[in-house]
C-alpha cells in the first residue's frame, strides 16, 4: 500500500497561526504532481512546536483534503507513550490510513524500552504503523534486531529509515523479510535504499519538487533502472541543497522562492534560513528549473 515518494509536508505558518488555506493548496499541488501518500505532523512539519490541538487538525486537514485520492500517513510520535497512544487515537478517528511514529526522543530509552513503548501503541490503537528511526534527532538508534521484533507485531507493517547508514538498511531488510516496508527518511539515500530492496521515499525534497521525487520511485519500481539513476544524480544537488541548515528552514525558504506558501515562518527556536546559504540554495532551485515553474498561489 505504501510505496513511491511520499511526501512530509511541511506546516505553512502565517503570523504566528496555522495557515489552513495554504495547507490545503499544498496537499492539491503534491496530489496533482504525483507523491503517493501525504505525511502531516513529522519533523518537516514541525510537530515538535505544535500544540495538541493544532496537531490534530492538520490531521483532520489533510485526511479531509486528500478525500481518498491519496492515503494519509499521520504522524503521531511522541516521548510520552500514553500521548502517543492518544494522538493515534485521534488519526484513526480522524480517518488516517496509517500513522508515522518517531522513536522517543530525549528519554534515551534502552532497546527494551522501544520495543514497549511500540508495543503498547500497536496494542492500543489498530491502526498500520511505520516506524520512524532517526538517531539524530532522538539520541537512540533503534537497532536492526529491535525492528525485527517490532515487524512480528501485526499492525506494525514498516520503518522509515534515517539512520544514514546502508549496513542498518540491508540489515533491516535481511531481517524483517518482504512484507516489511522499509522506506527512506533521507532524500540522498533514496535510489540506494530501494535498489537493496526498500520501497520508497518520505520526503523533504517532494515538497518542492514532487514530480521528480515521484519519477525517481515510479521509473525504479517500474524496472527503469538506468532511467531512474539518471534521474537520481539530477535531484542530488537539490536533496543537499535542503539540508544546508536544519530542517525545514531551508524548505520552507525553497518553498517561499517558488511561491508555494507565503511566508517561510518557522517557530523558534529554528530561525528563518541565513542570507548566505538563501542564495546558494536559490542557485541550486534554478539550476533544477524550479524557480521558471512556481506555482501561483490563488
Amino acid at each position: 500500500m505504501f510505496h513511491g515518494a511520499m511526501v512530509a509536508i511541511v506546516t505553512p505558518f502565517k503570523n504566528g497561526e496555522l495557515d489552513e488555506a495554504g495547507f490545503r493548496q499544498l496537499i492539491e499541488f503534491q496530489i496533482e504532481n504525483g507523491t503517493t501518500a501525504i505525511v502531516p505532523c513529522g519533523t518537516t512539519g514541525e510537530s515538535a512546536t505544535l500544540s495538541i490541538a493544532e496537531h490534530e487538525r492538520l490531521i483532520e486537514i489533510t485526511v479531509e483534503q486528500a478525500a481518498g485520492r491519496v492515503p494519509v500517513i499521520a504522524g503521531t510520535g511522541s516521548n510520552n507513550t500514553r500521548e502517543a497512544v492518544n494522538l493515534t487515537r485521534h488519526a484513526k478517528k480522524s480517518g488516517a490510513d496509517a500513522v508515522l511514529m518517531i522513536s522517543p526522543y530525549y528519554n534515551k530509552p534502552t532497546q527494551e524500552g522501544l520495543f514497549l513503548h511500540f508495543e503498547q501503541v500497536a496494542k492500543s490503537v489498530d491502526i498500520p504503523i511505520i516506524v520512524y528511526n532517526i538517531p539524530g534527532r532522538t539520541a537512540v538508534n533503534i537497532e536492526p534486531a529491535t525492528i525485527a521484533r517490532l515487524a512480528r507485531i501485526d499492525n506494525i507493517i514498516g520503518v522509515k529509515e534515517a539512520s544514514g547508514s546502508m549496513k542498518q538498511i540491508t540489515d533491516i531488510i535481511s531481517m524483517c523479510g518482504d512484507d516489511f516496508t522499509v522506506l527512506s527518511g533521507e532524500d540522498f539515500l533514496t535510489f540506494p535504499l530501494m535498489c537493496v530492496g526498500g520501497r520508497g521515499v518520505i520526503s523533504v525534497v517532494s515538497n518542492v519538487d514532487p514530480r521528480g521525487m515521484s519519477d525517481l520511485c515510479s521509473l525504479y519500481l517500474d524496472g527503469k533502472i538506468e532511467q531512474a539513476r539518471k534521474l537520481y544524480y539530477d535531484l542530488l544537488p537539490l536533496c543537499h541543497a535542503l539540508f544546508f541548515e536544519t530542517n525545514p528552514s531551508p524548505v520552507k525558504a525553497a518553498m517561499s522562492m517558488m511561491n508555494l506558501i507565503e511566508s517561510d515562518e518557522v517557530r523558534l527556536p529554528l530561525a528563518p534560513m541565513s542570507a548566505g546559504n538563501r542564495e546558494r540554495l536559490r542557485a541550486v532551485l534554478e539550476s533544477r528549473g524550479l524557480l521558471s515553474r512556481s506555482a501561483t498561489r490563488a
